[in-house]
């Protein structure tokens, strides 16, 4: 498997940007009410590309031989990728006021920030050097 390791960490890395991208874009059909938040594609192809990043995130940990619970900066990648989760789930899914779930898409994008920050300097307080 460590021969297909530069394959698997591009296939995450682009994820991670396709997951952002269409992520930030669902957000602003969100805030602007727009009917294509709630259209099939809009729903499913977040999940499908999520699938793929946890997919190659895992046979990422798995290469390197760093898991979260050993490795402190994986496991602060874990912990911000569930609360981007939840943030995400009450942005998304709440039945909550449209401020409420504004705060929580800001919230959940400042997590995957952190997310993404924390994988970039193997660091779980990247702020401190």
């Amino acid at each position: 498997m460590t021969e297909h390791y530069l394959l698997i960490k591009t296939i995450h890395l682009a994820s991670v940007s396709a997951s952002f991208l269409l992520y930030t874009l669902r957000g602003i059909w969100m805030l602007n009410e727009s009917a294509w938040c709630d259209t099939f594609w809009a729903r499913r192809l977040p999940h499908i590309n999520d699938t793929v990043l946890l997919t190659a995130g895992i046979l990422l940990t798995m290469i390197l031989h760093q898991y979260p619970g050993t490795h402190a900066w994986l496991t602060a990648k874990l912990v911000g990728l569930l609360v981007h989760i939840g943030l995400g789930f009450v942005a998304f899914r709440g039945v909550l006021s449209r401020r409420v779930r504004t705060i929580a898409w800001l919230g959940s994008l400042l997590a995957f920030g952190y997310v993404v920050t924390v994988a970039l300097t193997r660091n779980p307080l990247p702020w401190i050097s």
